[in-house]
């Protein structure tokens, strides 16, 4: 797990120019991208055109947050700038949607200016990359970093300063001892001991000290704080989280003190809204267009078995509450009891038209009634019967964290393979796992890029039946 990727930020550890660029890079870039279309198509520069171009700026600068400058050779957006994109771009037809605004402007300008974006966010990214290296690297002003802590902790804080040089220059480790488990970079070495931290610090003008060691009351480090208070250095303690599952890990306040967040949901505050707003933004879209199929496939499934057309049953929630998923019935039974044998191939409890469903996904449509309920959500952790979650959360360590959530239709795990029937202990921690990551590094582009490879997966995943 690489907490500091997530975790890690940047911006009161390195140049203020860097920083602002990483910030303000992608709304720059997608104004002055929708500015160079209008030019070529000599589109006036209206009210309506500025409007645009603040509103573009403002999602931007949340979508996109702070751009790495990490190392890069290709010449296609990558995921994540594609998807950030897409994001905003859904954003922009939501809003355009409500204020009933869309024919107000050129659409092939709109068009246009949706394609090109990405790749100019993406050429941006890389000449900004390489422009701010050189800078970075010809100026005295290069913040220079030294880790106290030769661990596992302080390698990866290393290999991340490593990754970005906008971050700045690792000169180096202090520590007591070297137990030879920790392999260090080209270019790394070890300077001292933590008595040398202080004095080495003065002598080179050290800009940032990070202390990977633990937070006690140790007199060497006691000492060593006090010491470094007679420099001007700034000094970091890097609590050592590399044991622990991290999820949405962020420092907070509780009035003065200072508290560290090691499993949180990722829908706190304003995401909390956007998902919720997004959730019912696109399941109303989809329940407007898909209602006749959903009537034809209730008429089917009575006229080709006998029992309800909705398959009712219990499953774990939000916060591990019990709720009522709702699906098409797709078997001779309804089984909801302590006992559920999870669906195989070729199972005689499925009916013919039920396969047809189950292998189309379309058993599944009934579940945008529980979006609009509010008891699921379009994307998250799949939900899983109550049977089978008392039988896995006493197997899989950190299983009922994929409870802080509201559980989706489709989910990171689905996509990625972990879709089905899971008859081994293994499989189902592969799919946890997979539920992990999704909750560790949230955002709406990354909604967005499931529900995109979710209809992929339904026309050629064999693993549903």
């Amino acid at each position: 797990m690489n907490i500091l990727a997530t975790e890690f930020k940047t911006v009161g550890t390195e140049l203020p120019l860097v920083a602002l660029v990483r910030v303000a890079l992608a709304p720059i870039v997608c104004v002055v991208s929708l500015a160079l279309c209008m030019a070529a198509y000599q589109e006036p520069f209206s009210p309506l055109y500025a409007l645009l171009a603040a509103v573009v700026f403002l999602v931007a600068l949340r979508v996109f947050g702070e751009l790495p400058f990490t190392n890069g050779r290709s010449i296609v957006p990558g995921g994540a700038v594609l998807t950030d994109w897409i994001t905003v771009v859904c954003v922009l037809l939501f809003v355009a949607f409500v204020t009933k605004t869309s024919d107000l402007y050129s659409r092939k300008l709109l068009l246009t200016w949706f394609v090109v974006t990405p790749f100019a966010l993406h050429g941006a990214q890389e000449i900004a990359r390489q422009l701010l290296n050189r800078f970075v690297s010809a100026t005295v002003m290069a913040r220079t970093k030294v880790i106290v802590g030769l661990n596992e902790m302080g390698g990866e804080l290393a290999r991340e300063i490593a990754e970005d040089p906008c971050r700045g220059v690792m000169k180096g480790f202090f520590d007591d001892r070297d137990d030879g488990r920790l392999t260090l970079a080209p270019g790394h070495e070890i300077l001292g001991g933590v008595e040398d931290v202080a004095r080495y610090v003065k002598q080179n003008a050290i800009h940032v000290v990070y202390i990977t060691l633990p937070m006690t009351r140790d007199p060497r480090i006691v000492r060593m704080l006090g010491q470094l208070r007679d420099t001007t250095a700034s000094v970091y303690f890097v609590p050592s989280t590399l044991p622990f599952d991290m999820i949405q890990a962020r420092v907070d306040r509780i009035g003065s003190v200072p508290v560290i967040a090691v499993c949180e949901t990722p829908f706190y505050g304003i995401n909390g809204v956007l998902k919720r707003a997004t959730d019912l933004f696109i399941t109303g879209v989809i329940m407007a267009a898909i209602w006749p199929l959903m009537a034809a496939i209730a008429i089917g499934i009575k006229v080709t078995s006998r029992g309800p057309v909705l398959f009712r049953q219990r499953r774990y929630g939000l916060d591990g509450k019990e709720i009522v998923v709702y699906k098409f019935r797709t078997m001779k039974v309804c089984e909801d009891g302590g006992h559920i044998t999870q669906a195989r191939e070729n199972d005689p409890r499925v009916t013919a038209f039920g396969a047809f469903l189950r292998r189309s996904s379309l058993d599944e449509l009934p579940q945008f009634i529980n979006v609009l309920m509010g008891s699921m959500s379009i994307v998250g952790p799949r939900p899983h019967a109550v049977a089978h979650n008392e039988q896995y959360r006493a197997l899989i360590n950190g299983y009922m964290v994929r409870h802080k959530v509201r559980p989706g239709i489709t989910g990171w795990a689905q996509v990625n393979g972990f879709r089905g029937e899971t008859e081994t202990v293994e499989k189902m921690k592969q799919r946890v796992e997979c539920d992990l990551d999704y909750l560790n590094h949230w955002s709406l582009s990354l909604d967005l890029w499931i529900v995109l490879k979710t209809v992929l997966v339904m026309v050629k995943d064999k693993k549903a039946y």
